[in-house]
């Protein structure tokens, strides 16, 4: 087994890295290894020196890769002779020599309170199986603020309706626990009550396809982007935008910092400090409004 494989099988079944982490990390290594056959003519791992990787990040930025881009891949590298280095494979990382280019803060874009109740609120969906279950998906998403993987893969037995509680299996299969609008059980149970009418009681995947299966990522971006796109002019309509309008409104409204981070499943608090911008733009706006020398 190659060093790359033994990495990657360790992120899988130690790390517990999500299918979407290895195949990034993969491609990340691969991607590097072309890069050496390419300049050096072979690939020896325990060769490969901090100028080979700082000549593969000029290379990346001079093909246009944009900052973030070119960041992940030399975290990829990082983590990769790290791992190395804790087999004793190697004596220093030269990973550890290259400085991550500067990455632009870009600020997390949402859809506006009034857009959002006007969507779930005013009879844009239909009450057949596909409309109610539309429905269901966008206002989990800004209900719970949960990603996409999570919601996919969301079973009948994760959601507590007495509760009004959802158990979320997140990144590294971490579980949480997160609590969802009381005015949701209503649209739940009338989902389960269609669903099973539609594909028999016992279903534990909780959301299908008009044919019964498990829905996937391509149909949820379909159903999230045609609804906000009723609403919203905002370039990007993602279930991603959705998991940012539930963090910066939870913070608008006053919402604890390091409980909108236990919400989201963020490892860290510099994850959820991006959605602060909101809550100090409204505090301007307020102490504009208010001062009278403002």
């Amino acid at each position: 087994m190659s060093y790359r494989e033994s990495f990657l099988r360790y992120l899988k079944f130690e790390k517990r890295c999500s299918e979407n982490t290895l195949v990034a990390y993969r491609k990340d290594l691969d991607q590097f290894e072309e890069f050496v056959f390419k300049t050096v003519g072979d690939f020896n791992v325990l060769a490969v020196d901090t100028k080979l990787i700082r000549s593969w990040v000029v290379e990346l930025m001079d093909q246009g890769s944009a900052a973030k881009t070119v960041t992940r891949k030399i975290t990829s590298l990082k983590s990769f002779f790290r791992y190395l280095l804790r087999q004793e494979l190697i004596d220093i990382s030269p990973a550890d020599g290259v400085i991550m280019p500067k990455v632009p803060k870009r600020l997390p874009i949402f859809v506006s309170e009034d857009n959002l109740h006007h969507l779930l609120d005013d009879g844009y969906f239909k009450s057949d199986f596909e409309g109610v279950r539309d429905k269901l998906i966008l206002s989990m998403f800004y209900g719970t603020g949960i990603r996409l993987s999570e919601l996919i893969n969301l079973k009948q037995n994760q959601i507590f309706l007495s509760e009004h509680l959802v158990k979320v299996l997140g990144k590294n299969n971490k579980e949480r626990i997160v609590p969802y609008p009381r005015s949701l059980n209503s649209l739940i149970e009338e989902y389960i009550l269609i669903r099973d009418a539609s594909f028999g009681v016992g279903v534990q995947q909780f959301f299908l396809t008009s044919k019964g299966k498990k829905v996937y990522e391509k149909l949820v971006y379909r159903v999230v982007k045609k609804y906000l796109a009723l609403v919203t002019t905002l370039e990007k309509k993602s279930p991603h935008v959705l998991r940012h309008s539930f963090a910066t409104h939870l913070l608008n409204h006053g919402a604890d910092l390091n409980a909108v981070k236990e919400l989201l499943g963020h490892s860290n608090l510099a994850a959820t400090q991006v959605y602060t911008h909101t809550t100090t733009d409204r505090l301007q706006s307020i102490y504009k409004q208010a001062h009278p020398r403002a």
